[in-house]
């Protein structure tokens, strides 16, 4: 049977209509912002030829008040799967060139079928976001499908990686499906995210504010810790999904893409010494470090403007993909607060949820004293790191480099937090607290007669140090896999990586545990 010609070009026409909705005017003015059209996203993300929609002519009846007669091609969100290197990816794109991308029961329902075929399938959602936020004039009809969007995020999230990318609008509640989406990425220039901006803010408060404060990408990095990257424009936006997606498994089932073929070469790298100071005193930048361990030096640090006294991110040693926690001592010395708190515990689960190893560098020298941080709730943020750790079962390898005191030594995933493996230098100190504190607590009636305090209580501080600090101790009570030279931390951490890839660990059956939040 031959088709007719006239339904062909009837298809064609429509698809026309649909594909072809920003002028060439309009998409010569985005690229001058940095900005992509809704499908240029896609089709820049996935694979060429390998991108199939889904829901093409699904658009809402355009009855609803003010309306009337409209069309609203693919009502405002494309959607569908293709590839992306060897895996497959879902993703939609929403479309502000269709009503500023406004969300109604119709693109919602589009947007949970494709959240739906990633979780059938296994297999990552990259998320667009470009919207206006609720369509007004459905009403109820909106609110309800933002609640079938939450509710498939929720669904998700363990299963498989949800990564948000605001390229502009994300406001009201829309704000909130990247919340619950596993990484968000912000544009510099273009994106701003918000729940009540500064117009609704001055109307309700009276206090004058502006965008830059309220919502956008440079504020959610540093300061409310909501956006996870943030990109130059669109295209690397897309570049940074793509680093994303490069350490991790399409679903929680599978292991993360290791290459087992690289060697672990036992070579020393006297290098790494060059990071220690030499005065104990002196802060040490764990960047020298990480670059000395991982791979090439190269790590895509996740929340790199947020609480800067932990570094978290992705890297890979000796082929395999591991998550690296570590303090960074020249931030706050390295101290635990409030957010550094969250920042790793929130981590630590993510790589636990998609089986990726960890590995912790630690120089810490405890959780930040102070008012504002006991009235901020520090017992109970430092406790989401202790819960993070102690549930997860994902290989976990621990380094202490210099300071490990009180609780954060636990925190920092001590061998009784479930560290599989917890290796120590030789400039380590291990205990409840500095040596200095100790000795002014356990020694003061002897320093008050002491003909020089300072020269004493110096002495006191080594012998300290030598008899209850030394990794020596923690090792001869099996606190501590073992003491090793810096210049060996890569291809011991790199071996230790590749005996326990395979770890198995049960755990009680229960729904799940009580996060202190």
């Amino acid at each position: 049977m031959t088709i007719r010609p006239d339904l062909i070009e009837k298809l064609r026409a429509k698809r026309a209509k649909l594909t072809e909705n920003v002028s060439p005017e309009k998409l010569e003015a985005l690229h001058a912002k940095g900005l992509l059209s809704a499908r240029e996203r896609l089709h820049t993300l996935f694979d060429e030829g390998t991108f199939q929609e889904l829901g093409l002519y699904a658009a809402h009846a355009a009855t609803a008040f003010g309306m009337e007669g409209r069309v609203l091609p693919a009502d405002g969100v494309i959607a569908g799967s293709g590839y992306v290197g060897p895996g497959q990816v879902a993703a939609f794109s929403q479309d502000f060139s269709v009503v500023a991308g406004t969300l109604g029961k119709m693109q919602a329902r589009k947007i949970t079928r494709i959240m739906r075929h990633a979780l059938k399938t296994g297999v990552p959602l990259v998320a667009f976001k470009d919207s206006g936020g609720a369509r007004i004039q459905e009403g109820v009809d909106a609110l309800s499908g933002y609640g079938d969007v939450f509710y498939a995020n929720v669904l998700m999230s363990g299963v498989v990686p949800q990564i948000a990318v605001i390229c502009g609008p994300c406001a009201g509640g829309a704000a909130y499906s990247p919340a619950l989406m596993d990484f968000v990425i912000m544009t510099r220039n273009n994106a701003h995210m918000f729940l009540t901006g500064p117009e609704v803010i001055k109307a309700v408060t009276g206090r004058a504010t502006t965008m830059a404060e309220v919502g956008s990408a440079e504020m959610h990095s540093t300061v409310s810790g909501n956006a996870h990257f943030v990109a130059e424009d669109d295209r690397h936006a897309i570049t940074l999904v793509k680093q994303i997606l490069s350490y991790l498994p399409a679903n929680n089932t599978e292991d993360p893409p290791h290459d087992l073929s690289v060697p672990i070469e036992e070579m020393e790298d006297p290098g790494i010494n060059d990071c220690i100071p030499d005065s104990p005193s002196e802060p040490l930048d764990m960047y020298a470090v990480i670059r000395r361990v991982v791979d090439n030096g190269e790590l895509l640090e996740v929340h790199a403007g947020f609480a800067r006294n932990v570094i978290v991110g992705f890297a890979r040693i000796s082929g395999v993909v591991v998550g690296l926690v570590a303090n960074q001592p020249m931030v706050m010395a390295g101290a635990l607060d409030l957010n550094a708190a969250d920042k790793v515990a929130r981590f630590v689960r993510t790589c636990n949820i998609f089986n990726v190893p960890l590995v912790t560098l630690v120089d810490v020298p405890g959780f930040l004293p102070g008012v504002e941080q006991e009235r901020g709730g520090i017992i109970r943020h430092g406790a989401k790191m202790l819960s993070a750790y102690g549930s997860c079962t994902a290989p976990k390898i621990t380094v202490i480099l210099r300071k490990a005191y009180g609780g954060s030594y636990l925190a920092m995933c001590s061998q009784e937090m479930g560290a599989d493996m917890v290796y120590a230098w030789p400039t380590a100190e291990i205990a409840v607290m500095g040596a200095e504190a100790a000795v002014k607590i356990l020694y003061r009636k002897e320093l008050e007669q002491a003909e020089d305090r300072q020269a004493r209580a110096a002495e006191l501080a080594q012998e300290y140090r030598d008899e209850f600090a030394s990794p020596y101790v923690s090792a001869s009570n099996f606190y501590i896999t073992d003491v090793i030279e810096p210049q060996d931390t890569r291809w011991m951490v790199a071996l230790a990586l590749r005996k326990i890839l395979d770890k198995r660990e049960l755990r009680p059956a229960k729904k799940h545990g009580n996060i202190p939040m």
